[in-house]
């Protein structure tokens, strides 16, 4: 059967004829472009399917890469061979590591980014490769033959096969956009939604929800007042997401900010009944730690402003961003609230600021590999699984991209533990507890985050990544050369010093000075003391080659790190032993929980639907207590 359908022009050297693949990834967002690559780069064919070619890399919402705990994402999915770190530092407006008033274990990287040129890269990297196709249709149903997937079906009629497909169709099922009383039909504002893989996933047992997410307006640059607003620089000196980038000399090209004021929330408050939220006509829940000016104002009766980000699209933009306005209400009372805002008094809209709810697949229905537990080879990544932001999505897509090689491979799945990566963390939490509203990763949801910095990704990472062809020897070699030297540092910080070596620096810094020779990992663990107080014969810049300064720096405080919370990352090394039996005691797959009586009622019923794959799992089940876990224990060991 030929494959009669608009293809983008032919640049991946597979016959347009050809309606077969290894992996179909419906979707191109951030989800689906991290999976086709990794598809790709394990040596696989893929097809991603997409309802309009100019949207594929978009960069929907917010013009930004990372932040808190996200920038430790970016970091492990470049690790992992991603793109997304590589595009931001290609396309960076500016860049800034958050958090630096706290402790450098949480420290997270960010990037203002252009997002066009961010689309380009990743656009340039998805139609270079001879093993991708972009293939513009809608799926309107999967093709199932004894609980296996076989390939999906257009809503023209049209077939495409492959013996795994990824569903990444982030707000695009059923998607309904709100702006006040209005509401339009769409994936996206501007961009149609989809129908159809939501009514038979459904007729298939699989239990589905809705959620909501919003973005604010976007401002005519020239409307503002700049002169009445506070600019926001990044770093003077700028780190780079991905072990990859080679030359980085990014612009610091300026944010701004404003406040919100009195008048502004008196504004909000008065048309709260018009915002759709309010008025019942959106059942999804929203995101609670990204809310809506409307939630922000009515939360926090007693805050007097709220802090908005005026943030460049791309280089030369006319187009502001308004970060911390994500709003629905009526266009007419978003325009009032910001002219009421210095700055803002003759603002105009290019779009005003709305709100989209759309359908989702509780993600407690998938393995920790992203597969589906009543579907061989189906696969789920993104915000169908409930997540909210582009980190997320990208991190999800690329390990439900390699698994579906692996799954065709017949190899174990690619798991990453909750002691080894945020995404590890980010996966865990999806599959074994409830999905109540949109997820979204932050430090505190890490219990072993002194374990896993943005800083060490690479360390963590890169030989998992090898191991399963998701990087190259040459790409792995470089990694590892930052990190002996990082090593080779600590290593020569147990040397001693000599008084007349380190005392000066002392002095300086108000410290009491050493009167023998003393391990300078001793005065290095000092609160006020950091590495480039140490002498240059331990630090061993020297030796450094083919990597740049912004590396050096990183490596070095990296080193500082691994001496001054060497006890705390022992500690946790202590725990994660102690709880490995747990994660490695599987349970069967047809467990019946419902018939130990000593279980709780409500252990049994979160256990019964969420099916954990190990007790360690079943441990981070919401509803479950150790007294439970004990009784299952000791079920599991007869």
């Amino acid at each position: 059967m030929c494959l009669v359908i608009f293809v983008w022009e032919n640049r991946f050297h597979v016959k347009q004829s050809s309606n077969s693949f290894d992996v179909i990834v419906v979707g191109g967002g951030h989800a689906g472009i991290e999976a086709a690559l990794a598809v790709s780069r394990m040596g696989k064919t893929c097809c991603v399917l997409t309802l309009d070619k100019l949207a594929v890399g978009r960069m929907s919402c917010n013009p930004a890469i990372g932040g808190i705990a996200k920038g430790q994402m970016v970091r492990e999915i470049d690790a992992l061979g991603g793109i997304m770190g590589l595009a931001a530092d290609r396309s960076g407006l500016q860049f800034k590591i958050l958090n630096r008033t706290k402790g450098k274990a949480v420290w997270s990287p960010r990037a203002q980014v252009d997002k066009r040129t961010y689309e380009q890269y990743v656009n340039a990297h998805l139609y270079s490769s001879n093993s991708i196709k972009i293939i513009v249709g809608e799926a309107v149903s999967l093709q199932i033959k004894n609980n296996s997937v076989g390939g999906v079906l257009l809503r023209g009629g049209e077939k495409i096969f492959a013996r795994a497909v990824v569903l990444t169709c982030g707000t695009f099922l059923n998607g309904l956009v709100h702006i006040g009383e209005r509401k339009i039909v769409a994936g996206r504002m501007g961009e149609r939604g989809a129908k159809g893989i939501t009514e038979f996933l459904v007729s298939l047992g699989f239990s589905s929800g809705r959620l909501k997410t919003g973005t604010p307006p976007r401002l005519v640059a020239q409307s503002i007042n700049w002169k009445k607003t506070n600019i926001a620089l990044g770093d003077k000196k700028p780190t780079p997401f991905s072990y990859r980038t080679r030359e980085f000399n990014p612009p610091n090209i300026p944010c701004y900010t404003t406040q919100t004021n009195t008048a502004c929330h008196n504004h909000i408050k008065k048309d709260l009944s018009l915002s759709p939220m309010f008025s019942g006509d959106v059942s999804g829940v929203g995101p609670r730690y990204c809310p809506s000016i409307e939630d922000k104002i009515h939360r926090f009766p007693r805050r007097d402003s709220h802090m908005l980000f005026l943030e460049p699209e791309w280089t030369d933009s006319n187009q502001i961003y308004t970060n911390g306005f994500s709003t629905s209400l009526p266009e007419k009372t978003q325009l009032r609230a910001l002219r009421s805002l210095q700055g803002l008094e003759k603002v105009e809209f290019f779009r005003p600021g709305y709100a989209i709810e759309y359908d989702f697949f509780p993600p407690a229905q998938l393995k920790s590999s992203l597969e589906s537990k009543f579907i061989s080879g189906l696969f789920f990544a993104g915000q169908i699984n409930g997540t909210s932001g582009y980190e997320e999505a990208a991190a999800q897509g690329l390990i439900a991209g390699a698994n579906s090689v692996n799954f065709l491979s017949n190899k174990d799945p690619l798991l990453l533990g909750r002691n080894e990566a945020y995404i590890g963390v980010l996966i865990d939490d999806l599959v074994t507890k409830d999905t109540l509203e949109p997820y979204r990763m932050f430090t505190s949801r890490a219990e072993y985050r002194i374990l896993m910095r943005y800083s060490n990704a690479g360390d963590r990472l890169a030989k998992k990544a090898l191991e399963y062809g998701l990087i190259t020897n040459e790409e792995f070699e470089q990694v590892c050369n930052f990190f002996d030297f990082s090593k080779t540092v600590v290593q020569n910080l147990k040397l001693t010093l000599l008084p007349e070596e380190i005392n000066p620096a002392l002095f300086r810094l108000g410290e009491k000075p050493i009167l023998q020779n003393t391990p300078a990992k001793d005065i290095l663990k000092r609160p006020a003391v950091n590495i480039n107080h140490m002498p240059s014969r331990l630090l061993n810049i020297k030796s450094v080659n083919n990597f740049s300064s912004f590396f050096t720096d990183e490596m070095l405080l990296e080193a500082e790190v691994i001496i001054k919370y060497d006890g705390y990352i022992k500690r946790q090394h202590k725990q994660i032993n102690q709880l490995k039996k747990l994660e490695h005691k599987v349970i069967p797959v047809d467990f019946d929980y419902l018939k130990i009586s000593s279980l709780s009622k409500e252990s049994r019923e979160k256990l019964s639907f969420v099916r954990p794959e190990t007790l360690g799992q079943a441990f981070r089940v919401s509803g479950v207590t150790p007294a439970d876990v004990s009784v299952l224990s000791v079920y599991l060991s007869r």
